[in-house]
């Protein structure tokens, strides 16, 4: 193990519940592999949140006999509440957790923390959805897990494949960052946490793992959903509120461009704004064409445009306006919607006028009187998107870095 300077460079934290039958096992193993495999200063610490078996005793023991091994408790349960106290109390520079089964192979250790400890990311987790990822595990988890993600993906418009493999790591300068403003202490922690490193611009490494699902699992799994949906709507509240202060991380760890780029010029918005507007009417035509018929006129248009709007609001947010990065992206997808509710009423306006004048209206004449309607809802959109919802605040130049004399910026 070769000394690393400036101190102890990894600690892994092992959270335990009631985990007396594999805690030696586990804890002897990862010992063990990190002797041989980890060049950089290491140190475990087993953080025990208010187990009633034997636990206590044999951490103990093993944090007497094994060098690096450290014994934490807390007098409550949760993940979050264990890793929130051994984290903060670290002086190491990398954190990670690993669950005590050892269900992710020990091989996805190393390429997780050197991102980290070189400073090329600023969260590494293991990912099970990963295309290289070898993962053994029952169907019913399987689709459970893929749900999820696939739901947190949507919801939060979220990059990171696998928010609940227990295997992640972060720079400790980042969880200090964060963890303030994680309020979940339970399953729920890990996802939280991944949210807001996201939207406040952080980079976070992922990693295929090879990965054996615990058969004597205790997770509640009914629970731990109905808690993770909980999680999500208070985040994405939170983020709309602008309760959770993305921005000032963005300004103070997020990675920006290294060149800030050009607002495009009014000629340039419009013809981009053209550009993703036709794509957007042509989906938008598709879309109607498949829904109308087990839906209904009123019910496909409504349907068709949904999809689309929030497509087109990213689409003109980072193509057509020139804006990335986290800062007030949930506040301009929800006006964004609003914008939407106007181009709806105004088409579905058309539609009962059509329907009016034409009660048995061919699917072809209703498409030809929407294309014109969305004709006029997009001068309408065009013209709020501008002036209301990506107006370019003074506040949004310093937090996104555009200013109006770019100057190069050092990559960190």
């Amino acid at each position: 193990m070769t000394p690393s300077s400036g101190g102890l460079a990894l600690e892994i934290v092992v959270p335990v519940f009631n985990e007396q039958l594999v805690l030696e096992h586990s804890i002897t193993k990862l010992a063990t592999y990190l002797s041989q495999e980890m060049p950089s200063t290491w140190q475990i610490t087993i953080a025990d949140n208010a187990s009633t078996d034997n636990t206590a005793a044999i951490a103990t023991r093993l944090a007497a006999q094994l060098p690096n091994v450290a014994y934490r408790r807390l007098d409550v349960k949760g993940r979050g509440f264990a890793l929130r106290d051994a984290w903060g109390a670290s002086s190491a520079k990398v954190l990670a957790y690993l669950d005590v089964d050892l269900s992710t192979d020990l091989a996805a250790l190393p390429p997780l923390v050197a991102p980290l400890l070189s400073g090329h990311s600023d969260i590494s987790i293991g990912t099970r959805l990963g295309q290289s990822s070898r993962v053994s595990r029952g169907p019913k988890r399987e689709f459970i897990s893929r749900s999820y993600n696939y739901l947190l993906k949507r919801t939060m418009q979220v990059r990171f494949s696998d928010a609940q493999c227990g295997f992640k790591a972060i720079r400790a300068d980042v969880a200090r960052r964060l963890l303030p403003h994680v309020e979940d202490n339970g399953w729920f922690f890990d996802t939280e946490l991944l949210i807001i490193a996201e939207r406040s611009g952080l980079r976070i490494h992922e990693i295929p793992v090879d990965w054996v699902d615990d058969p004597d699992s205790r997770v509640d799994i009914k629970q731990t959903a109905l808690d993770d949906l909980r999680g999500l709507v208070r985040v994405a509240g939170s983020l709309v509120r602008g309760t959770i202060p993305v921005q000032a991380i963005y300004a103070e760890l997020g990675r920006r461009p290294i060149v800030p780029p050009d607002r495009p010029s009014f000629f340039g918005q419009v013809l981009r704004f053209g550009l993703v507007g036709a794509a957007s009417t042509i989906a938008f035509a598709l879309l109607y064409l498949a829904l109308q018929a087990p839906f209904g006129a009123q019910q496909a248009n409504f349907l068709a445009l949904l999809l689309t709007a929030v497509g087109n609001t990213a689409a003109n947010r980072r193509f057509t306006f020139g804006i990335s990065g986290p800062a007030r992206l949930f506040t301009q997808q929800f006006q964004g919607l609003v914008v939407f509710l106007l181009a709806w009423t105004i088409t579905s306006s058309a539609l009962t006028i059509l329907h009016a004048v034409n009660v048995d209206a061919a699917p072809s004449h209703e498409l030809l009187v929407l294309t014109g309607a969305n004709v006029l809802a997009t001068l309408l959109r065009f013209v709020l998107l501008r002036v209301w919802v990506f107006r370019v605040r003074r506040s949004d130049e310093l937090s996104h870095g555009l200013t109006l004399n770019p100057v190069q910026e050092p990559v960190r």
